[in-house]
């Protein structure tokens, strides 16, 4: 080779280098984080929240990828959070809006940033700007499966080729969607005791660090012991973002099942003792129970025959709190005005009773997994004790 075109050549190769430099040098790559919001008073903020945000390199522009809004104006909103076909969508927005209402509301926010190299920065940067799109923006949201923190984490594990979910799915702390439903609910006792009854055996698997990534809290804790290829730690550093003004729901799902079995014997007794000297009065107790414990049944076969809120599939609270209650109303009626009640209302006694006594035969069974113990302690007795007191003799 001519001296002249060797030089030419290597000439060229380091023009090459340089410009290759340089334009890395123009391109840095984005900076990656996640953002993880404390739970708030309200009842969708129990669960609390996160998102992606993305540092552009060259303006220094935080956006936050949040996949957590909804629209309760379009139509047919209410209809569909009723049968469970939530429509969600991800909004590309400024950090600083992003965090304004958890300012105003007291809610805590914190930032893990994360050692992704530049194809995964770049890869995940442009897999969320096309997702915003208004024309990819919305999705399905199931409240366990496929929520505003499963994106987040789905998200990750893709712009880390499915590391996230190999080192999440084999590993589990026992935590189930009942115990992570009511822990968070505990601070409003209505949405807890509502998650408790209303939910099925579904909700009792104990999961993977992978699925109860579901909440933003459980997924920033798992974010932290995961680890990289070469043995670093995937997130580089975390920082407070807004200090948590609120009280913190508690650590684990508080047991009530003591309390509720003295609470079922003490009202079984009652019943019994006032049913001797005040039966009218018994009477006039029994009738908001059986109509409360009528309608809840009626909504948790709803929940089950009519809706895609899966979770509430096969829930055997209906066999304590049956819709069977409602027809015991009128011979009630007929007891508080002093009047015998009828051969049918002393037999639908009984049939209530039984089937709760069915209930409590179930949880001696090992296949049957579901966590109703406390409501079996509870409505058992008081369910028997009716029956005795009202039907003797069916």
């Amino acid at each position: 080779m001519p001296a002249g075109k060797g030089i030419g050549s290597r000439l060229l190769l380091i023009l090459l280098l340089l410009l290759a430099g340089f334009a890395e040098a123009r391109a840095p790559q984005p900076r990656i984080g996640v953002i993880t919001m404390e739970p708030g008073e309200l009842f969708w903020e129990r669960f609390g929240h996160d998102a992606i945000v993305i540092v552009d390199p060259t303006s220094g522009e935080a956006t936050s990828y949040n996949f957590g809004f909804f629209d309760m104006s379009e139509p047919g909103f209410v209809p569909n959070f009723i049968r469970g076909y939530m429509q969600y969508y991800l909004i590309a927005l400024p950090v600083h809006e992003d965090l304004a209402s958890y300012r105003a509301s007291g809610r805590g926010v914190s930032v893990q940033w994360l050692d992704l190299d530049e194809r995964q920065a770049n890869a995940l940067a442009a897999a969320l700007a096309v997702n915003a799109r208004p024309e990819n923006a919305r999705y399905r949201y199931e409240y366990y499966t496929d929520n505003c923190a499963t994106r987040v984490r789905d998200a990750l594990d893709h712009a880390l080729g499915g590391k996230l979910k190999q080192q999440l799915a084999g590993r589990s702390q026992g935590n189930t969607y009942r115990s992570e439903s009511v822990r968070l609910a505990w601070p409003a006792k209505w949405m807890a005791f509502g998650f408790h009854v209303g939910m099925s055996g579904y909700g009792d698997r104990p999961l993977s660090r992978w699925e109860e990534a579901f909440i933003p809290m459980r997924l920033r804790d798992s974010l932290r012991e995961v680890k990289l290829a070469d043995g670093r730690p995937l997130v580089i550093s975390e920082q407070p973002l807004l200090p948590h003004r609120l009280s913190l729901p508690p650590a684990e799902m508080p047991r009530w099942r003591v309390p509720a079995l003295f609470a079922g014997l003490a009202i079984a007794v009652a019943i019994a003792w006032g049913g001797r000297r005040r039966p009218r009065w018994v009477a006039a107790i029994a009738l908001p129970f059986w109509l409360l414990a009528g309608l809840t049944g009626a909504v948790m076969l709803y929940l089950w025959t009519a809706t895609e809120h899966v979770a509430g599939y096969g829930n055997e609270n209906l066999l304590l709190l049956s819709p069977i209650c409602l027809l015991l109303l009128p011979g009630g009626w007929q007891q508080l005005r002093g009047r015998s009640g009828s051969r049918a209302f002393r037999l639908l006694l009984w049939v209530v009773a039984g089937s709760a006594a069915v209930a409590g035969f179930l949880k001696f069974l090992p296949f049957r997994p579901q966590e109703n113990v406390e409501w079996v302690l509870l409505l058992l007795p008081i369910h028997l004790a009716l029956a005795r007191l009202f039907a003797p003799k069916a």
